[in-house]
């Protein structure tokens, strides 16, 4: 799968150039060859199939055989995972991704080791949007996550707020995510917590802004793994996956 922007529908027939960084992997990385399949898309809905048509030097020209336009998912689930030292948050949001989700939120937890203070924090979310961009395209996703600003704790209730359902991945809780009933559309999110656990303080007052406390079961899972299990549970109880 491979991104560009069109400025008009891409009419059955027609042909279109990709250029820049997405022809030189097409070209360079993927080899591709005349005659090709093919499939492109603006991150946003749009899925064009088609045929690599010609490759003149640095650009690669495509024939569309289809062109549709996939509604967004009727459930659309955001990622709210916290700050994690190494690379175990980058590996969280890139799985998320694969999985399905519609949004990824960076959260900056009172535990956090890892922060992003200043021009780090643009950086931040620039990277982890690449990731995601990159996992997308993978998964052949016509629907890219994209990457919000990053919140603190403080910003908790107005993120709760927004969402149909929030749900917290906390091993203490007394209800496990199979006993939450998920609906099958609608906005939801899934906070996950960063290595050292959600505090206390930061449980409680997602709970008293709305959200719901679930665990995983009795395993104690790493903040690169919690999302992914809680993801495909969620996505197997709403229904996406029968």
């Amino acid at each position: 799968m491979f991104h560009r922007v069109f400025d008009e529908p891409a009419v059955v027939g027609s042909a279109f150039e990709i250029s820049g960084a997405e022809a030189k992997h097409a070209i360079s990385v993927k080899r591709m060859r005349v005659g090709e399949a093919i499939q492109v898309t603006d991150g946003a809905g749009v899925r064009v199939r088609g045929a690599v048509d010609a490759i003149n030097g640095n650009k690669l020209v495509v024939r569309v055989s289809e062109s549709v336009h996939e509604p967004a998912p009727a459930l659309q689930l955001t990622l709210v995972q916290a700050l994690a030292k190494g690379d175990r948050d980058e590996l969280a949001i890139q799985a998320a991704t694969e999985l399905g989700v519609f949004e990824v939120t960076p959260w900056q937890a009172d535990r956090s080791i890892s922060r992003w203070i200043g021009l780090k924090e643009d950086k931040g979310v620039e990277r982890w949007q690449t990731i995601v961009s990159e996992a997308a395209k993978q998964s052949l996703r016509s629907w890219v996550p994209v990457v919000t600003a990053p919140i603190e704790s403080s910003g908790l209730q107005a993120l709760i707020d927004s969402f149909d359902l929030v749900l917290v991945l906390d091993p203490t809780a007394t209800s496990g995510i199979a006993s939450t009933e998920i609906p099958k559309s609608g906005r939801v999110a899934l906070i996950v917590g960063p290595e050292g656990g959600i505090s206390e303080d930061e449980l409680k007052q997602a709970e008293q802004f709305g959200a719901v406390r679930v665990h995983l079961g009795e395993p104690i899972l790493r903040t690169s793994t919690a999302g992914v299990a809680a993801i495909s549970a969620i996505l197997t109880l709403s229904g996406q996956w029968s």
